[in-house]
């Protein structure tokens, strides 16, 4: 039966096949785990599965028009001597602690050339009607210029209380752009936009449709969820723009999460990174001053850098980054993610972590909101409970946080959950913040979280239906597409 559509499938099909196959081996140089994915799909779906691959499996890293960012060769300079002062341990630290992640520090500033800036004020937000109303009070306040980027905008009441609020500054004369994932803001339309662009506002879908309903570019997703407003203030973390993430919907419930608000000169990458995807989007190229447009002195005292990653790019950014924070581990890791598909690398970091005497804590939704992506990442607790990390289920709502905290003392926020997606095929930014104050911040929220989740054992564990573990194992086959 499994040979059924060899002896009846048109000669052509089975061609046509065959060389998509030899594509994926020979041609696009993917990781080993998505080649045997791929190849998996087109044997076992040998239509479907050819029609899978022009909406999912195009390799961007290899368009040359993405090879090379603006934001790279505007900041080049900086870096260049901000690394020769760290090889030269001439660069000082607000907080000397930081010193010992002088390696981090060097890896992010030649891998995505992230400056490393000292001057920033840090407020953590972890509910999403405090963020929302702080972004909104910050837009209310703007007087030159704001800059949104969100991944999910929903035509909902905060969706249209967000966008009715830049209508008004647009109409007040500011500049005001918003960029939104196509795939991901489905009900962002003409309609919904209509009165903001005819206030003067600019807004623009990431790699939209040419094609009504097709669209060969819907497996990469712009993730990224940043909002700068007049070079003075911004915000980065996994809020989107939705009544979901109020925790007024139903289904999710409360909805908890970490976002952050920054003030400082950290501003210039976020800025940088967003007038990027700006560009693709409307395909022209902008100014260069407007790279630069902080508009004030700084006077905070928080240590930080925004790295991004992407199909874009030749490096995982953002992986490395996670490894390396778990290398640098001496006491505990705290990870918060709402999908857990680790590649080898990154369980070979968290192994390494436990087996070294390093407490690692994860904590993961009990209740998903992806049954698919769920499963594949309950296949992979099982050889991290055998070597005794601390797992928990989250369940006072859904947790879509994605932080990681080492030591108390180094974090991460940012819109890169701990899976292959986020690795390789989404558009994602994080901070990483250096600062044993907001690091204690962050793991103290943790710790409370803790309190909200129940505890998933060995023991438990091992205890799943054969239906389940069933379910887990063919799910984990697609995990490096899911």
């Amino acid at each position: 039966m499994e040979l059924y559509w060899f002896n009846h499938a048109p000669w052509f099909l089975l061609v046509l096949n065959l060389l998509l196959a030899m594509t994926v081996v020979f041609l696009e140089r993917r990781d080993i785990g998505v080649t045997w994915a791929w190849l998996m799909v087109l044997f076992f779906l040998p239509i479907i599965g050819f029609i899978l691959y022009l909406f999912f499996g195009q390799n961007l890293s290899r368009v040359k028009r993405y090879q090379f960012r603006e934001q790279e060769k505007i900041l080049l300079p900086g870096i260049s001597v901000q690394r020769q002062q760290l090889l030269d341990e001439k660069l000082e630290f607000n907080d000397p602690r930081t010193a010992r992640y002088r390696e981090l520090l060097h890896m992010n500033m030649v891998g995505d050339f992230s400056l490393y800036t000292q001057d920033n004020d840090v407020i953590v937000y972890s509910d999403g009607k405090e963020k929302f109303d702080a972004l909104l009070a910050d837009i209310d306040r703007a007087q030159k210029y704001i800059h949104v980027q969100y991944y999910i905008w929903q035509n909902d009441n905060l969706g249209r209380r967000l966008i009715d609020a830049l209508t008004e500054k647009a109409k007040q004369g500011l500049e005001v752009r918003v960029l939104y994932d196509a795939w991901g803001s489905k009900k962002v339309n003409r309609r919904f936009l209509q009165k903001f662009r005819e206030a003067g506002g600019i807004a623009a879908p990431f790699f939209p449709s040419r094609i009504p309903f097709i669209n060969f570019k819907m497996n990469y997703r712009n993730h990224r969820k940043l909002v700068i407003i007049d070079g003075s203030c911004g915000y980065i973390g996994g809020f989107n723009v939705g009544d979901e993430y109020l925790g007024e919907v139903k289904k999710f419930g409360y909805w908890r999460d970490t976002h952050l608000r920054i003030e400082g000169t950290a501003l210039i990458q976020m800025h940088a990174i967003f007038l990027h995807d700006w560009s693709l989007s409307v395909k022209q190229k902008l100014p260069e001053n407007l790279f630069l447009s902080v508009t004030r002195p700084f006077t905070g005292k928080v240590g930080a850098q925004i790295i991004s990653s992407g199909p874009d790019q030749s490096r995982e950014t953002i992986k490395l980054a996670y490894i390396k924070m778990m290398d640098e581990a001496r006491d505990c890791i705290m990870i918060q993610t709402p999908y857990f598909i680790p590649d080898e690398s990154m369980m070979t970091a968290l192994k390494m972590a436990i087996l070294s005497g390093v407490e690692v804590h994860l904590m993961i939704p009990k209740v998903p909101d992806h049954k698919m992506v769920y499963w594949a990442s309950y296949s992979y607790l099982g050889e991290l409970l055998d070597l005794g990390v601390n797992c928990y289920l989250y369940k006072k709502g859904f947790l879509h946080a994605k932080t990681m905290v080492v030591d108390g003392r180094l974090a991460s926020v940012g819109t890169a959950n701990m899976d292959i997606r986020s690795y390789k095929l989404n558009f994602e930014v994080n901070a990483i913040v250096y600062d044993s104050q907001k690091a204690g911040e962050l793991e103290a929220l943790f710790r409370k979280d803790m309190e909200d989740s129940e505890i998933l054992t060995l023991e438990q564990y091992k205890l799943r239906p054969l239906l389940r573990k069933l379910l887990e194992s063919f799910t984990r086959l697609f995990s490096p597409i899911l």
